[in-house]
């Protein structure tokens, strides 16, 4: 490659043997390497090695358009910036040429004009891959001059030109797109009489400006993401224009917590005390995920908007600085990731859902505290045995000590502000609650032993067996019945 970048003339490239190539064959070529290679390609997209990704393949072998449709958060426009890896390094253009012209196959006048008067001696440079990506975002005021391009009077003028003349012309975004990939994010937000605007490049590969009779044959390869056409009433993808778009590939959220977890692990942005001094237990991580899969079923969320991927790594993140938190207010060098923590996760889910009308009655904080205590349910019978059966068994209930300890009148308040030492000290005051957690996790270091204490005092309150009240820093345990009677009317609990 750097002895191609040593060529600087249209004669010095014929010489090394270069031959024309459109923009899809590339990618085919470039694609076709990959695989007999058996590189992975898509780095960073994870969970869609078995669906999206052989779709992109086929699509791209197809030489098609490509139409990404789904949810937000599910990677879409990732998945189109990482298409640049399928260019090849760098390509030879017309030197000042602001369309990156083939050196061999010019299509504006300025191209044909530099290959007309210097022939062999037109001057060539090379554009690198990454230059070759164009990227828009679709918004109601986009107008036709934005993408295709309009006449420039002031072009005119300084050129002593008329304005039939093609060298008035000031080209949008996709013109200069040429010989590259151009992506148009959240395509139904295009009005409909801009996306008409697009047939003829998609099917005849040219543009029209303002009644020109101008033909640019334009080398673009065109994907467009959106969001499935009745999650809004923002707008929609107009028939024709989809139709003219040969390939539509569905991207779908995780399909396990496992996959939801390396998601999440690998974009979540934590500081390097965070990642050496806070221990982050594999239940906690899935406690996260368990959230985002709760609010996808959730009646109090909008099923069409998706709840996206930046809902777990925002929550995540929040999570561990929450605890970093704690651990500056108590002058403590290392922390752990306690259930506690949990309430400063609710900032980070009531901006990523949205509520149906039930849920804009129930609150959207209350709504976030439901989705954590529903995940905490759903995940406790993985660690422990399942609260309603082991009340039903006749072999006895291993919870039955804790409940009647709180029966008793006890009660536990968990702050998430707590010192290591208040934290454990309040955690061992409640009776059997440790010795529980060690029969079914032996070998635990003691700070995952006093965080599955917690959890399980979560997980029986989720059950019913003992009541949960939220406070302003944490949770109180008491017992059930107690706070039935009293009506649960704490002057210091807030309703999330």
């Amino acid at each position: 490659m750097n002895k191609l970048l040593a060529i600087k003339t249209l004669a010095q490239l014929k010489e090394a043997g270069y031959t024309p190539k459109s923009i899809k064959d590339e990618l085919r070529d470039n694609l076709i390497k990959q695989l007999q290679s058996k590189e992975s390609g898509f780095e960073g997209i994870i969970g869609y090695e078995d669906t999206v990704i052989p779709d992109l393949h086929t699509a791209i072998l197809a030489k098609h358009n490509i139409l990404l449709l789904g949810l937000r958060g599910q990677a879409k426009t990732r998945i189109a910036r990482l298409l640049i890896g399928l260019l090849d390094e760098y390509v030879p253009y017309i030197e000042g040429s602001e369309l990156y012209e083939d050196p061999m196959q010019p299509i504006s006048w300025y191209g044909r004009q530099q290959l007309d008067e210097l022939g062999d001696e037109t001057p060539v440079a090379w554009l690198h891959r990454s230059d070759r990506y164009t990227e828009k975002l679709a918004t109601p005021d986009v107008t036709v001059s934005d993408l295709i391009g309009d006449v420039d009077p002031i072009k005119a003028a300084s050129m002593k030109i008329a304005y039939s003349d093609e060298r008035v012309i000031h080209y949008g975004l996709i013109p200069r797109a040429h010989r590259g990939i151009f992506v148009i994010n959240e395509l139904p937000d295009l009005q409909a009489r801009i996306q008409v605007a697009l047939f003829n490049i998609l099917q005849e590969k040219d543009i029209q400006i303002r009644g020109f009779k101008l033909r640019l044959p334009l080398d673009v390869q065109f994907v467009f993401t959106a969001n499935p056409e009745d999650y809004t009433n923002r707008g929609s993808i107009v028939t024709p224009l989809k139709d003219r778009i040969e390939s539509q590939i569905l991207t779908h959220y995780p399909a396990s917590l496992e996959i939801a977890r390396q998601i999440t692990q690998q974009e979540a942005r934590l500081t390097e005390w965070q990642r050496e001094h806070i221990q982050i237990d594999p239940i906690v991580k899935d406690i996260i995920e368990q959230i985002a899969f709760e609010a996808r079923n959730s009646d109090y969320i909008d099923k069409k908007s998706g709840v996206s991927a930046r809902l777990t790594i925002s929550a995540f993140e929040s999570l561990v600085s929450n605890a970093e938190r704690r651990a500056i207010i108590n002058g403590e060098q290392n922390t752990f990731i306690r259930l506690a923590d949990f309430t400063g996760v609710i900032p980070a889910i009531t901006g990523k859902i949205e509520l149906v009308y039930e849920g804009e009655q129930e609150g959207p904080a209350n709504v976030a505290g439901i989705l954590v205590g529903k995940a905490i349910k759903t995940l406790l019978t993985d660690s422990f045995p399942d609260p309603e059966r082991a009340r039903k068994a006749r072999n006895g209930n291993p919870y039955t000590e804790i409940i009647e300890w709180f029966a008793s009148g006890n009660t536990v308040t968990i702050d998430d502000d707590q010192s290591f030492e208040e934290y454990k000290k309040a955690l061992n005051a409640v009776k059997n609650l440790k010795k529980t957690v060690e029969g079914y996790h032996k070998g635990l270091h003691e700070s995952s032993i006093l965080l599955m204490m917690e959890f399980l005092l979560h997980g029986l309150s989720e059950f019913s067996q003992i009541n949960k009240k939220h406070l302003s820093k944490g949770y109180a345990f008491n017992d059930m019945f107690e706070s039935l009677f009293k009506g649960n009317f704490d002057e210091e609990s807030e309703d999330l």
